[in-house]
């Protein structure tokens, strides 16, 4: 992508603006056709620059197809005896539902129990971020992200939860504002009831 602000490709999982110039030419020309045919006026001073923040919005919130999940794991894995489970809980997501091209929003709580190697805490939330960032319906990006950790790590059992707020269904259609969706993927011990009982435990317990 053009527009490194450093010099040099990004790293897997570094955050810059990048925006490659041939296709934010093309995407804000498409928005300015949209904006035409909903009855505005594409030239009027508070919409001249839109079409083009658009564009780069659009590159920015579907990052994730140009990150590598595995690539981003496999960066920081330690060999370690530990075998109980580890929990990373609450983490932010912002997704863009690929129906409507709405958002959607809410958290993810991803555990592991490590058979001979752990990962980098950090690594469970940018693994979250690299599928989040692409047109996604939440069931999906629950069972990607589970399978990513699977595939890598290959532990023990992993599971994930998360807990979203639908745009298209706050905005448009049904119209519910208070509606939230849970979606779950467990593998391995998780598919165990004590197991799974301890991680949503866990996850709904408070400081």
């Amino acid at each position: 992508m053009n527009g490194t602000p450093h010099g040099g490709p990004p790293r897997l999982y570094e955050r810059r603006d990048l925006y490659d110039e041939q296709a934010t030419t093309s995407i804000a020309g498409n928005v300015e056709e949209v904006l035409s045919q909903l009855g505005e006026d594409p030239d009027r001073e508070g919409l001249k620059k839109t079409p083009e923040r658009v564009a780069k919005a659009y590159q920015f919130l579907t990052h994730g197809y140009s990150q590598d999940a595995r690539a981003i794991l496999e960066g920081a894995l330690f060999e370690e005896a530990y075998d109980e489970m580890i929990l990373v809980k609450d983490i932010e997501l912002y997704s863009l539902c690929e129906h409507h091209m709405l958002p959607f929003y809410g958290k993810a709580h991803v555990a592991y129990i490590p058979d001979g190697r752990i990962v980098g805490l950090s690594k469970i939330p940018r693994t979250v971020e690299v599928f989040a960032r692409r047109l996604q319906v939440q069931e999906r990006l629950t069972m990607q992200i589970r399978d990513a950790i699977d595939d890598v790590l290959q532990p023990l059992g992993t599971a994930v939860v998360i807990e979203a707020r639908h745009l298209c269904m706050m905005m448009r259609g049904a119209e519910k504002q208070n509606s939230m969706t849970t979606t779950s993927s467990m593998s391995g011990e998780f598919e165990e009831h004590r197991t799974r009982a301890e991680f949503m435990r866990l996850i709904r317990a408070t400081d």
